[in-house]
């Protein structure tokens, strides 16, 4: 028996329910080309209408969805463990861009050590500076907002930075607003420690340069299970305000690019183990990776379930045909942050065009595309009256706009 599907809705009923649910970044968006032992003993836009086709949809009992291929079984903690370190896996990118890697730390008296490595390009061979921060975290209660999460309370105790280059002096310096009483960037001596701030002093200088520890404000573990009796762990931490002036107030709904438990990880994992014996006067230089030609004729799929803003769980899986420049996008989404309960699926298709070099992501390439159907197919008989009700364009017009990037 076959699910029920809406195709090409252009007229009628999508006004309200999906608001900022639909994931559909790829409007406008830009792609970059290239590709449980102990941490020590690692190796270093718009509908088309059409009458062929219904806009109602009706959910029948037998649906059968995809799931994650090649799963493992993943358990999560409520409240979460957080004792131990945790470091990133590759070369992180946050909303600016910034480019960063991050080693944070937990100790059983509540008290946490972070520290955050900045980097001029998306490979993180070339730091500029580096933070240290110091501070205490209460756990509070379940995430009522972000199912499967945990929301906290974090306090500062201290916070330090080592600049590392000249350039990385001067900007930091144009950043700082003439409030900062005491506080003179310009006189940092480079790798040499210098005080941000402590438990006296007030945060005005640290928000003018951009920092915030909001992510502390949610928190999730997952420990994956394979069957060969290995684990690894991941810490979630919440996700940045694309907004810059909105860091510092920003109550998180979705996550970052989780951290690994330095105890129980992929192994080999190269990264971990550089990321893990840095310090704030020597960060870590990660190796250079050749670039890969950049192409898109291929089948992208996610790593995990995908837990974004707005609380969305989803899976995506992409593929591309270059010689039509026609590609298609499948968004599937579900109810739990396991993927485990699908709701309903998205699949989106059209044409895209490749721009040019990014200016500020150094081996990204931008990209146009463009939508010219979507179907929706609902999995549940709940999702599928809610859908009735509603029309399509407040989803396009939530999403049609954003930008996104991704490595390959």
């Amino acid at each position: 028996m076959k699910c029920a599907e809406a195709g090409n809705m252009s007229n009628g009923r999508f006004s309200h329910l999906l608001r900022g649910v639909w994931l559909l970044w790829l409007w406008q968006a830009v792609f970059v080309a290239g590709t449980g032992s102990k941490l020590w003993e690692v190796p270093t836009g718009s509908f088309t209408s059409s009458s062929n086709h219904s806009e109602s949809l009706q959910w029948e009992q037998d649906c059968q969805y995809r799931h994650l291929q090649d799963r493992v079984r993943i358990t999560a903690d409520i409240p979460p463990r957080l004792d131990g370190t945790w470091v990133s896996t590759r070369c992180e990118v946050r909303p600016g861009p910034e480019f960063l890697t991050r080693s944070y730390t937990f100790h059983p008296s509540r008290h946490f050590q972070a520290l955050q490595h900045y980097y001029t390009d998306s490979s993180c061979e070339d730091p500029t500076y580096s933070l240290i921060i110091r501070g205490k975290l209460r756990l509070r209660q379940a995430s009522w907002i972000t199912r499967g999460g945990t929301e906290a309370e974090h306090h500062l105790s201290k916070v330090g930075i080592v600049v590392h280059s000249l350039a990385a002096k001067q900007r930091l310096a144009s950043r700082q607003p003439p409030t900062c009483v005491g506080l003179t960037l310009g006189r940092v001596a480079l790798g040499k420690p210098y005080e941000l701030y402590n438990t006296r002093a007030g945060r005005g200088c640290l928000a003018a340069l951009g920092f915030s520890m909001m992510e502390m404000g949610l928190i999730r573990v997952e420990t994956q299970h394979h069957s060969h009796g290995g684990k690894v762990q991941e810490l979630l931490l919440g996700d940045i305000h694309t907004d810059w002036t909105q860091r510092t107030q920003y109550r998180p709904t979705g996550y970052q690019q989780p951290l690994q438990n330095t105890m129980h990880h992929i192994h080999p994992c190269p990264v971990c183990a550089l990321v893990y014996r840095s310090s704030e006067q020597r960060p870590p230089v990660l190796p250079r990776r050749p670039a890969a030609p950049l192409s898109l004729a291929a089948r992208w799929v996610s790593q995990r379930c995908e837990t974004r803003p707005n609380v969305l769980f989803l899976t995506r899986e992409f593929s591309f045909n270059p010689d039509q420049h026609a590609w298609e996008g499948v968004y599937r989404h579900y109810s739990d942050p396991a993927c485990s309960q699908p709701t309903f699926t998205l699949r989106a298709s059209g044409h895209y065009a490749q721009g040019n070099p990014s200016a500020k992501v150094s081996g990204a390439t931008e990209f146009v595309f463009k939508v010219t159907q979507v179907r929706v197919t609902a999995v549940e008989e709940p999702t599928a009256k809610l859908l009735n009700g509603t029309g399509p364009e407040s989803v396009v017009g939530q999403e049609a706009g954003r930008s996104g990037w991704s490595r390959t």
